[in-house]
């Protein structure tokens, strides 16, 4: 089997999704998913999405925030053109049948409840409960399945994307994707004039992380071997505060939980946020990592509390009632006892380098969403600002590719996917060994806290590593295991070189050897570049 689209987006979540919705009218879309579709890292999204929504707040403000939270590496224009969009992304939203959380006003009206996360000077937070991106998902998915202009590809993994260079063409542009049906275990063709990389993060880089399984930097991995820049890979977000319990499988603990007056607590019940930022619980997020991980080293803890129970009990069952159904599982009540916690892998900040309409360096080839380095997040991403870019670059790459489309002509026939030459494994137990490995190492020498020997140990690994996984990769039939794998493993080298070229601390990168940030040169951005 094989297909012949407009635009092929690779990627199902709040970008991928709305990308295809604001096309779906004006031209053929297919939308692949490696598992069901809504089954991404916007589904997990709790906290909300951020929007000047408040009258006495402003655009200026969120750009402030933004930049200050961003440690100097911000695009100033982007995060103008993102933080400027927010209202009618909500909008958008809205009409597509989003249901945001309410309050009633003194004059018996309902208004959008706006909550405050770390990072922000007021309150611009618009959420669902506390399951704000099940909300979002939940609705794209269902008004893409009525579309009768987007074809939904579930259980399809991409192998890899296809450019006129591999097929030898004399123009240089995007063809369209191998793509592995997991189903049927068979490799299938999708041609298509734009591509579109909307795949997400790469935190299960990591040992632990907050992230689904899902999350294993495909995109990014695609774009760096079909010959894109990627930049800013170092810069990964640790969130703060994942529920610590050995049955809990990467469940977060909204940052809106500290936003509503949580607090952070060591075993004995003393607070210890203000010894390391004025701004206490509602610091950015890589200064509440850094000093949750700091107080669990110095007292060798195993996790630190996040205290709400000095909140109404009401209040907390109604504002966060997923929270606290889930933690009710593993017998805590969160309003009445303290929630324990531990930092995790959470947010790539880096990724496939973009322009203000999500071009990458491949013609035809765009990325939106967490696969994209947009610049809005420099050093830092704030709280709630990531579904918003999900949506906006969305606009943005829809803008274009809607544009440039009439003078795109159709791709020429590709060729089929060959396995006349490789087996079925009969080593898998190499895929899973290797997995664990990457994971392992990563957290502990390409963490949170980070040093030159640290990182050059992670590299020779990841070398290795990578070495053995082509070598595996050109003899065996391929899988969805191996394929994440591979991914994986070139996602894992990107941060550890970009970390080791990044000579100071700054943002989410903090090096033991270099703990300062360096303002005597100019900032700019760690930008790899692909061998020819």
């Amino acid at each position: 089997m094989s297909g012949v689209f407009d635009v092929l987006i690779i990627g199902c979540g709040a970008a991928g999704l709305s990308l295809a919705l604001r096309l779906a009218d004006h031209c053929r879309v297919a939308v692949v998913s490696k598992v069901t579709l809504s089954e991404g890292s916007t589904l997990y999204a709790q906290g909300g999405i951020s929007a000047v929504l408040g009258a006495e707040d402003s655009v200026e403000s969120h750009i402030q925030d933004t930049l200050i939270a961003g440690a100097g590496l911000c695009d100033p224009k982007i995060v103008r053109l993102v933080v400027s969009q927010g209202k009618q992304t909500i909008d958008w939203l809205l009409e597509h049948g989003v249901r945001f959380t309410e309050v009633e006003t003194d004059d018996g009206t309902q208004q959008l409840h706006l909550t405050r996360e770390g990072g922000h000077t007021h309150r611009r937070v618009v959420h669902a409960d506390d399951a704000t991106g099940r909300a979002v998902e939940k609705s794209l998915v269902s008004n893409a399945r009525r579309h009768p202009n987007i074809s939904l590809f579930e259980h399809h993994n991409t192998v890899d994307l296809i450019t006129s260079k591999k097929i030898g063409c004399a123009d240089r542009r995007i063809l369209g994707a191998y793509v592995l049906d997991t189903k049927g275990q068979h490799v299938v063709t999708f041609r298509a004039r734009k591509v579109a990389l909307a795949s997400g993060g790469a935190c299960k880089a990591y040992l632990y992380t907050s992230n689904p399984d899902v999350c294993t930097g495909d995109g990014m991995a695609m774009a760096w071997r079909a010959g894109a820049r990627v930049a800013n890979m170092e810069f990964i977000q640790f969130h703060p505060t994942c529920l610590f319990h050995p049955h809990a499988r990467s469940f977060l603990i909204s940052e809106a939980v500290r936003g509503e007056g949580g607090r952070l607590l060591l075993p004995d019940g003393s607070p210890f946020m203000h010894r390391f930022d004025d701004r206490g619980e509602l610091a950015p997020r890589d200064v509440v990592a850094r000093a949750i991980d700091h107080e669990m080293k110095r007292l060798g803890l195993d996790c630190v509390f996040l205290d709400i129970s000095h909140i109404p009990a009401d209040f907390v069952r109604s504002h966060f009632p997923n929270i606290y159904a889930q933690c009710l599982k593993f017998n805590i009540d969160i309003t009445e006892q303290p929630i324990p916690v531990v930092p995790a892998a959470h947010y790539t900040c880096g990724g496939v380098l973009t322009d203000q309409y999500g071009c990458t360096d491949i013609p035809g080839l765009y990325a939106i969403g967490e696969v994209a380095c947009t610049g809005l997040h420099g050093a830092n991403r704030m709280a709630s600002n990531s579904l918003l870019e999900c949506l906006v670059f969305a606009a943005q790459a829809s803008k274009h590719i809607l544009q440039t489309l009439p003078e795109t002509s159709y791709p020429p026939e590709l060729p089929t996917w060959d396995e006349s030459r490789v087996t079925d494994s009969d080593e898998e137990v190499v895929v899973s060994h290797n997995w664990d490995e990457l994971r392992r190492f990563m957290w502990d020498y390409v963490g949170i806290v980070r040093t030159n020997k640290r990182l050059e140990r992670a590299l020779r690994r990841v070398e290795l590593l990578r070495q053995e996984i082509a070598d595996y990769y050109g003899h065996f039939r391929v899988t969805s295991d191996l394929l994440e794998l591979r991914n994986l493993v070139i996602v894992a080298e990107l941060i550890i070189r970009s970390a080791l070229s990044r000579q100071e601390s700054r943002g989410l990168h903090f090096t033991l050897d270099y703990p300062q940030p360096n303002d005597a040169k100019p900032l700019e951005p760690t930008i790899l570049i692909p061998k020819p």
